[in-house]
């Protein structure tokens, strides 16, 4: 199976057995070395540094970037633009949906692209992971080195500087839990009262673990700059570092149902996502046979010709031909429509499937908006028809890359309690991620228009948002939504910061006071100081 592109997730390509190329990766850069010093507009390398966002919305102008190469590179670039009042932004990967990046207000960007080396670091016990690496880096250099793995996403271009402080989940996630459950510490360069920069060693066991804590779902660009990640599982016992994370799987199984449009009617829709959702909550715990069952459901409109169920499963798991058969069977009981088309993909080994399977960059990135929700059970009949209302519109606005993303949550996730990290959501069955994507800017307001006319609507009877109740436990803040801070859209009475944090946002507007006084570090749905 060919990597599933951010533009098209699947606009017919994945049917077609569309030849896409593998994203690869250059070597881990080592750490250290002389900063990049200011790079301005009249320098060669700006354009590329200010155009590295995905979202082509937004594009930023700063009076200059910096390359940060190493902690005390960071500090000093901090301590720089704070002495001269410079308001800062930080990129990673070069993913975050909004403009907290790419803003008209930011004068200073320190970009971390190449301080993304991944070692063990014996003194801390710990995986040290640069806050520049992405997640291809990240899965080889773990994998290839020490043969485990952290439970992350699935679009491999992702940066870990924001995926990880932001909760980070992933294929492996109802396996082993979300990425923050196995952070033991972070590496942050915060600014003081007095404004003095410095780089502090956050972990859960030390002096900072306030600090730690906030880094563990809080998002990023809140309370300093992450240099890097101490990864190590909670429980881990000994040094011997194949014990430290999670075992990676030797093999996969996977399979794909592909769904044509032309024949699928809204009772079929209806019924199937309803055995979706029914699938998932009845195989909900940390020692389901079916924890290691990754099965997200890409739901293109009907421009796109078809949507699909992509599915993965451990292949050491006992029997786990027929548990990948027994859940095929499921997804199409009861569906009097024509079967969907079952692509049966190879068993294969785990990292090369891993990258089949990603999500992989766009050449030429495009423009988007996204929304998204927590599910603690699954939409009602009445939702889902809305649903395919939608998206088998053929007068629709909205563009085959768009999509509307149903992905498997919970199961070794929901066993943390809340308040163990500063990601709440732990009660829960699935995320909905909705995506409107397009390239001319002459449809901004068309495109955007459809995304929030849906989800308004999805959501009308929670004053257009997913107020946390039986059905819906708030959003996930990696993937941000202004929206939710605008009472035009958000027409519920609950404040945005309830959505994304639920009761825990009085404890990070603790740490955001603490760690962050002067508010250096903020963005529109950044932490408020207590």
């Amino acid at each position: 199976m060919p990597p599933v592109s951010r533009r098209g997730l699947l606009s017919g390509g994945i049917a077609a057995g569309a030849a896409l190329s593998i994203p690869t990766t250059a070597a881990a850069t080592v750490v250290g070395g002389k900063s990049s010093g200011k790079i301005r507009p009249t320098d060669a390398r700006y354009q590329d540094l200010v155009q590295r966002g995905t979202n082509r919305r937004f594009v930023a102008r700063p009076e200059y970037a910096r390359v940060i190469r190493s902690g005390d590179d960071a500090v000093q670039a901090v301590q720089e633009a704070v002495r001269a009042n410079k308001r800062i932004a930080v990129r990673g990967g070069g993913h975050c949906f909004e403009d907290f990046v790419d803003n008209s207000e930011v004068e200073v960007l320190l970009d971390m692209s190449q301080y993304d080396e991944v070692t063990f670091d014996e003194r801390y016990n710990a995986f040290s992971i640069g806050a520049g690496a992405t997640l291809e880096t990240v899965y080889k250099a773990l994998f290839y080195g020490w043969g485990v793995t952290v439970p992350g996403g699935g679009c491999l271009g992702v940066g870990v500087g924001g995926h990880f402080s932001g909760g980070g989940y992933g294929p492996l996630s109802r396996k082993h839990g979300s990425v923050v459950d196995h952070l033991y510490g972070v590496e942050v360069v915060v600014v003081d009262a007095r404004g003095r920069a410095r780089a502090v060693v956050a972990t859960r066991d030390n002096q900072y673990k306030d600090l730690w804590w906030a880094h563990t779902g809080g998002g990023g660009g809140n309370f300093g700059v992450v240099i890097r990640y101490l990864m190590r599982s909670v429980g881990a016992r000994g040094t011997d570092p194949s014990r430290l994370l999670p075992k990676a799987p030797a093999a996969l199984l996977s399979s794909i149902l592909v769904y044509d449009w032309k024949t699928v009617t809204q009772a079929g829709f209806v019924r199937t996502l309803r055995n979706w959702f029914d699938f998932f909550e009845a195989n909900n715990t940390a020692d389901s046979p079916y924890a290691t069952l990754y099965s997200p459901f890409i739901l293109t409109p009907i421009a796109a010709g078809n949507f699909l169920l992509s599915t993965q499963l451990d292949a050491s798991v006992p029997n786990a031909a027929g548990l990948l058969k027994a859940f095929n069977a499921a997804m199409v009981a009861g569906v009097s429509d024509p079967a969907p088309q079952g692509i049966d993909v190879p068993e294969g080994p785990f990292l090369h499937l891993t990258m089949q399977r990603s999500i992989a960059e766009d050449v030429a990135p495009t423009r988007g908006k996204f929304k998204a929700g927590y599910l603690r059970k699954g939409y009602s009949d009445a939702q889902l028809k809305l649903l395919h209302g939608n998206l088998s519109d053929p007068g629709s606005p909205v563009t085959p890359g768009s999509s509307v993303l149903l992905i498997p949550y919970g199961g070794k996730v929901n066993t943390v309690p809340a308040n163990a990290t500063a990601t709440v959501q732990r009660d829960v069955v699935a995320k909905m991620v909705l995506t409107a994507s397009w390239e001319d800017p002459a449809q901004d307001d068309a495109q955007i228009g459809w995304a929030r006319k849906l989800y308004s609507e999805l959501y009308a009877e929670t004053g257009g948002v997913p107020v946390p109740n039986a059905t819906n436990a708030g959003s996930y803040i990696n993937y941000p939504d202004v929206d939710l801070a605008d009472p035009q859209y958000n027409k519920s009475g609950v404040p945005w910061s309830a959505l994304y944090y639920q009761g825990n946002y009085a404890g990070l507007q603790q740490v955001k006071t603490t760690w962050d006084p002067r508010n250096v570090f903020r963005h529109k749905l950044s932490i408020e100081p207590a």
